[in-house]
């Protein structure tokens, strides 16, 4: 029995949601995010909430019923709140910026990176702080996950790009003999 799937989903105020056969649309505005649930769960629309329920009593039937709720979940706290992750750049020269619609990041290699802001993210620079937002929360922590695999934090110094809540544990380095 799924624990998250039981949970009814409230609907905050100017979040419209309509149901399209298996189609979730969550729609605030001009922006839409839709879910697919391929009617691996029953979808019941009250005032002001969403229930989800099983198809069937089978195991699978209870993981779609916790994964479909966490979806639509997330869909509706993305378009009334919004997703954001903070990334932390740290080491002597290592900088970033905004060019355009792309992130330049000067990571001490040769050359400087440019990655390419995705429409529907909004990608903002405070000294060595690199803030990602956005309505998709896949979205925003792939576009984190991508620009901290430009440089991973290293543990002897702890230099790189790391998640602002991340703890890099240090390594002793070499010592010398006496």
């Amino acid at each position: 029995m799924s624990r998250i799937g039981k949970k009814p989903i409230s609907i905050p105020s100017g979040i419209e949601i309509t149901v399209d056969g298996t189609v979730v649309n969550v729609k605030k505005g001009n922006k839409v995010s839709s879910v697919e649930t391929h009617g691996r769960v029953g979808i019941e629309l009250s005032d002001n909430q969403i229930v989800l329920s099983r198809a069937d009593e089978s195991q699978q039937a209870s993981a779609y019923w916790g994964t479909y709720r966490a979806l639509i979940n997330n869909a509706v706290v993305g378009l009334s709140d919004g997703f954001s992750k903070s990334l932390e750049i740290n080491g002597v020269g290592y900088r970033a910026a905004i060019k355009g619609n792309a992130l330049e990041l000067q990571l001490g290699y040769s050359h400087p990176i440019n990655y390419e802001i995705p429409a529907g993210l909004e990608i903002t620079v405070d000294k060595n702080v690199i803030n990602v937002k956005g309505a998709d929360k896949q979205q925003v922590g792939q576009a984190a996950a991508v620009i901290r695999g430009f440089r991973k934090p290293e543990p002897y110094k702890g230099k790189g790009v790391k998640y602002s809540d991340e703890v890099i544990v240090r390594k002793a380095g070499k010592t010398a003999k006496k």
